[in-house]
């Protein structure tokens, strides 16, 4: 297989990460039918052979902690404990997996049929498959993968197959069960299929969490989740959901394991298969429903290319390690472990901070493809760049984000403008090319005659899907762009000036992006150092002065939070402009789109990504948290109850805060 090593220079010297292994290369030399039908023999936790379906469900159905739940529910319902016991044998029927060697033997031979049709590559990093494989007879491990695409839970499944590793069983949506056929066919390959939410059913969450817990406790298999919760459709990653984390850290806690593994998996895509979807999605698009028919009519992505893909399986995180000196066990032992016990203050805490942190090494173990520097500056220039210039800057930025420490996969001893136009062929549906102009597709609108607002969606589109790749490198920038708006904004050298902008943008953007709780003060000195370290500031005891070379890099950074600035000053104005009394958290995103669209119409705002659904919720979740906004139940329905000086004081800090464009663009011409 052909290797290629990646390389990130994280402070101070450049670190190694783990050399990749095209696992494509291969099976496009080999039969694909005797590849499923091969020899397949996992090394097992402890030796342990997995007890079949019926048996884990009889395990589940009488452990100590359901029966006690049973009781429970029995006595505050009324019901009989025989009829508790026969709802919770159905939840768990409808809920458990059947996993099925039979059935991962028939997606082996169809996904490498599909892989090999969509992707030039798929590279693994076989030294974090190692570290995996010794670590899944050692403890229960817990696969914790970042969530881009449908792809991610097949391509997992896929992997650990063709490496002879235990199939793990995967928490799943229900939307997923409406697809006949395929939901059965996701059951027997080791999908456990859940609820979106419980609401306040106890029997539901109880059989839910000892069926994990079973499967964790008896070395079952590993279990997979996602910590997101759901795909980003922006392809940043999301704030940390805690619940079935909780769950599979609670054998731990009460001492029925020694120890869990948990091991984060960074999964990168060169082009993301629902590119187009997504952006629609995040315009008000109703996402289509989950079904067998819809999944038929998408063969068609099957003629498409989709460039390369990146798995790399992190290092695994001790649990045990993890909670030293920061959970007090004993607390557990005060009640016998099957009767439920709500998390404490510190156990909260502690599972915050820690989801926080496994989703940060996913951030950085995302490989980033050259096309993503090209998104990024495209992006800051609508009106497009001269194929030269734009060869000039990408280089530049490549040098940039590499200093940064990202995690960037440059083809070895190609001229870099061979590399920027192969990255334009792959993404030729969102730009074009013309005498030596590259520019995305935002003026041309389809082929009919438009209305005003359906020419804005066109362009919308465009943008929110190019956004799409840029977000996939802003961890790498977040830090240094929050320091350089907050040097702008403070309109101070003073040092405890800069750090207060710093640390209330850090704080209103901690919705948008993972800033892990409590970490302000390591962000704001890990973003002095890589400056400093770049040349661009000067940090003395009590200062900080920009370079004379800064300029240009400090006004890019800035540019990086331009669209987010804008889109959170849009929500502040319509909720100070616009908003009424009976504002519904239901009709909030809506209105709001519908606030932006004008805006944009009427030429007093550019940003397209103001439009988007998931900025907008970020933005109301942080005006919630700095309680400018808060929610009143009426009936059945929440509404919004405002204050316009706290929201409009808000608005006025983002507007200090908010570079326009042109400083970026005109430093860039100050450049060619």
């Amino acid at each position: 297989m052909a290797s290629r090593a990646l390389y990130s220079p994280r402070h101070p010297v450049l670190k190694k990460r783990d050399d990749f292994e095209d696992v494509l290369e291969e099976r496009r030399r080999s039969s694909d039918l005797r590849y499923a039908l091969r020899c397949y023999t996992p090394t097992l936790y402890k030796g342990l052979v997995p007890c079949k379906a019926s048996m884990l469900k009889t395990i589940v159905l009488q452990s100590d902690h359901l029966q006690y739940v049973i009781k429970q529910v029995s006595s505050e319902s009324g019901d009989s404990t025989e009829c508790v016991a026969e709802e919770a044998s159905l939840i768990l029927d409808e809920m458990a997996h059947r996993l099925q060697l039979s059935t991962i033997r028939f997606f082996a031979f169809t996904l490498s049929k599909a892989f090999k049709r969509l992707f030039r590559s798929v590279c693994v990093n076989e030294e974090g498959i190692q570290r995996l494989q010794q670590a899944v007879q050692e403890h229960p491990v817990v696969l914790l993968p970042s969530h881009r695409s449908y792809m991610d839970f097949l391509m997992m499944s896929y992997l650990l197959y063709m490496y002879d590793l235990p199939l793990p069983v995967i928490a799943a949506g229900m939307d997923f069960m409406s697809m006949k056929f395929v939901g059965e066919m996701l059951r027997m390959s080791g999908a456990f299929f859940i609820r979106r939410s419980f609401g306040g059913d106890k029997l539901y969450w109880a059989v839910f969490s000892e069926y994990v817990k079973t499967m964790l406790r008896n070395g079952y298999a590993p279990v997979e989740f996602f910590l997101e919760g759901t795909r980003s459709r922006t392809c940043k990653s999301l704030t940390p959901k805690t619940g079935l984390l909780n769950i599979v850290m609670e054998p731990f806690f009460k001492g029925a394991l020694f120890d869990v593994n948990l091991v984060p998996v960074s999964i990168s895509y060169e082009r993301i298969l629902e590119e187009s979807l997504y952006a629609r999605e995040l315009l008000g698009v109703p996402k289509p429903k989950e079904s067998t028919s819809g999944l038929l009519k998408a063969r068609r992505v099957l003629s498409e290319d989709y460039g390369s893909m990146h798995v790399y399986f992190g290092h695994p995180v001790s649990l045990r390690s993890l909670a030293e000196g920061k959970i007090n066990r004993s607390q557990y032992n005060l009640l016998p472990r099957y009767i439920p016990q709500k998390p404490r203050v510190d156990t909260h805490e502690f599972l915050n901070d820690a989801a926080f942190r496994l989703v940060r090494i996913q951030e950085e173990n995302m490989v980033l493809k050259p096309w993503v520097l090209i998104a990024t500056l495209l992006l800051q220039n609508p009106d497009g760049l001269e194929l030269s210039f734009l060869t000039e800057q990408t280089d530049w930025l490549r040098h940039l984000a590499l200093a940064f420490g990202a995690f960037l996969d440059w083809p070895d001893h190609e001229a870099c403008s061979e590399v920027i136009s192969c990255s334009l062929a792959l993404h030729r549906h969102l730009l074009s090319v013309s005498a030596g102009h590259v520019q995305l597709n935002v003026t041309d609108a389809p082929q009919v005659e438009t209305t005003p607002e359906e020419a804005v969606f066109h362009r919308a589109v465009v943008v929110l899907s190019c956004a799409s790749y840029r977000n996939q490198i802003l961890h790498v920038f977040l830090r240094p762009a929050l320091l350089a708006v907050a040097m702008q904004s403070a309109n101070s050298n003073r040092k405890d000036d800069v750090y207060n902008c710093f640390n209330f943008l850090r704080n209103m953007f901690s919705n948008e992006f993972i800033l892990c709780p409590g970490d302000s003060i390591q962000d704001f000195e890990e973003a002095c150092y890589l400056l400093m370290k770049h040349g661009v500031l000067q940090v003395l005891e009590h200062e900080i002065v920009m370079s004379a070379s800064g300029h240009s890099t400090l006004a890019f950074l800035c540019s990086v939070l331009d669209p987010f600035l804008q889109g959170y000053q849009v929500v502040c104005r319509y909720l100070c402009e616009e908003t009424n009394e009976n504002l519904t958290e239901k009709d909030f995103i809506p209105a709001v789109r519908s606030f932006a669209l004008k805006l944009i119409l009427a030429g007093r705002l550019k940003c397209c990504e103001a439009l988007s659904s998931d900025l907008q919720k970020n933005a109301l979740a942080a005006l919630l948290r700095l309680k400018a906004v808060r929610k009143v139940k009426v009936g059945d329905q929440v509404t919004l109850k405002v204050n316009k000086i706290a929201v409009n004081s808000l608005e006025d800090t983002l507007g200090k805060s908010n570079v326009n464009q042109n400083s970026w663009c005109s430093s860039m011409a100050m450049l060619k």
